[in-house]
């Protein structure tokens, strides 16, 4: 499944997300792949996508930043898949 996360820095906490992703490993664990990540320049905002079949794994990963950023996690598919469903 896939999973896309929406996230948000809190602008108190700019420096302490700048420290945490260059000094700690942004990379998901072992069991969740991340497919990409992109950052809106400028916003402090940005989106990741994942795939896993483990979606405690992501709400393990997600919490680790949960006390510096906001995040909406929603499960999402390709045109494909929703269109098998409609179907």
């Amino acid at each position: 499944m896939k999973y896309m996360v929406r996230w948000s820095i809190k602008e108190e906490h700019f420096a302490a997300v700048i420290e945490r992703f260059t000094t700690a490993d942004p990379q998901p664990p072992e069991g969740l792949a991340m497919l990409g990540r992109w950052h809106e320049m400028g916003s402090g905002k940005g989106y990741s996508l994942f795939e896993t079949d483990n979606p405690v794994a992501l709400s393990r990963f997600v919490m680790k930043w949960a006390d510096l950023v906001d995040q909406e996690v929603c499960a999402v598919v390709e045109d494909g898949e929703i269109a098998e469903a409609l179907s």
